[in-house]
């Protein structure tokens, strides 16, 4: 499968997407921010750069501080593939993302979503 168009999307295009689907559930931008943050190890500060500097997926993971070690313990399907499965790695942080905005916007607690 190739996913180079996916890894060339611009975060910043996507980044909205994220926000409006967590919004329409009632859910905040804040709490948004705050599972990104928590996945990448980008201070918010830094988040808005990578917004702002209309990065693509690909450099918005390569440049993330750090991935938070408790990664493995997101599981679950998400577009139909297992994440803990996924072999490409930057894919697998990609579909991380999604499903921990798919968990917000289906209501799960911060506290279950960042793996406390």
């Amino acid at each position: 499968m190739d996913n180079s168009k996916v890894f060339k999307m611009r975060f910043a295009s996507v980044y909205p997407l994220y926000i409006q689907k967590a919004v329409k559930k009632g859910r905040s931008k804040e709490e948004v921010d705050t599972i990104i943050c928590w996945l990448t190890g980008y201070t918010h500060k830094m988040l808005q750069q990578q917004i702002d500097h209309k990065t693509d997926f690909e450099t918005f993971f390569a440049e993330a501080p750090q991935i938070n070690p408790n990664v493995s313990n997101i599981t679950g399907v998400i577009c139909g593939y297992r994440v803990e499965e996924i072999d490409d790695k930057l894919m697998q942080k990609i579909r991380y993302l999604d499903k921990l905005i798919d968990e917000l916007a289906k209501g799960k607690s911060m506290e279950k979503i960042l793996r406390k």
